[in-house]
């Protein structure tokens, strides 16, 4: 769940890369105005879907106009911020057993490259720090929109997916085969600086 956080954020960033023309700079998340959603899901026993958000993320991208691939995305998450609307689930995923956010209470992502494909959708390449642990994931990214904004500011839209393996970043509790994986939903708005 805490890699949703991080993967999320940083790959809607990138993929706006690819898309805008002539609005390139650096962009921050929309954290004041809560526009900005790091999601997850993850199966229960294989009979329906537990759905949870981290509540307190941010971060920022720097969108290269002339060469996108060259963009770049950073994001950190508080881990104790997790939200699954259940008081006592989130307090046993803040424990050892899931998140273990007395040991590390934040997670991080930082891209290492872009890669753009032709209809414009980029994969967001990067290192997602969680639980201790710095894996390489992917984000499949892509642009929501971007413009001026009411209030005289300009800002890019994007949303990112990612799965992620529970045991990649250590996290000992086994919920079965069909919890092995969580799926990380990521959609952030972003305003130039």
């Amino acid at each position: 769940m805490k890699k949703v956080l991080l993967a999320s954020a940083v790959s809607m960033a990138l993929v706006g890369a690819a898309q805008a023309d002539g609005h390139g700079g650096t962009y921050a998340f929309d954290k004041k105005g809560a526009h900005q959603f790091v999601t997850f899901k993850i199966s229960h026993l294989g009979y329906s879907w537990l759905y949870g958000r981290f509540n307190d993320f941010d971060g920022q991208f720097v969108y290269d106009e002339a060469n996108p691939e060259n963009s770049t995305v950073s994001v950190t998450i508080d881990t104790s911020s997790v939200d699954s609307n259940h008081a006592e689930r989130d307090k046993h995923l803040r424990s050892e057993d899931f998140l273990f956010v007395d040991e590390y209470p934040e997670a991080s992502f930082k891209s290492k490259r872009v890669v753009v494909d032709e209809d414009g959708e980029a994969d967001i390449i990067g290192d997602l720090t969680l639980r201790g642990v710095t894996k390489e994931v992917t984000l499949d990214a892509e642009m929501v929109g971007h413009g001026e904004d009411p209030w005289g500011g300009y800002r890019m839209g994007f949303e990112a997916e990612t799965e992620l393996r529970l045991k990649d970043f250590g996290i000992p509790m086994d919920l079965g085969p069909v919890s092995e994986t969580v799926d990380i939903i990521i959609s952030v708005e972003g305003v130039r600086q």
